[in-house]
């Protein structure tokens, strides 16, 4: 599922007040990043992560990989601050803006 602009826009106002749930230190991205990552996701559906000490680039790609790996979709990254966007498999909780036809 690959989210349209109108949906990022969406989901960035909606992650604006959120603070970051995972905190990803100078070690990248290992398996407990992503086991905090998912389990996260699976809890609120649209989340922030904090990343240290990364160039502009490495965070983009970070956040490609964090996405890959957890089946989630990349937001937006501002800053050292990556936001990303899972829909509950069970109930999601965020109705999404409805894609044109």
């Amino acid at each position: 599922m690959s989210i349209t602009n109108a949906q990022a826009r969406q989901l960035k106002s909606l992650a604006h007040h959120l603070k970051p749930v995972v905190l990803m230190g100078n070690n990248g991205l290992t398996d407990a990043v992503l086991a905090a990552t998912d389990e996260a996701l699976e809890l609120h559906e649209l989340i922030k992560i904090k990343m240290a000490g990364s160039e502009r680039d490495e965070r983009k790609q970070l956040m490609q990989d964090i996405c890959k790996a957890t089946n989630a979709e990349p937001v937006s990254v501002i800053g050292a601050t990556a936001i990303i966007y899972r829909a509950n498999k069970d109930q999601p909780v965020i109705k999404l803006k409805a894609k044109p036809a």
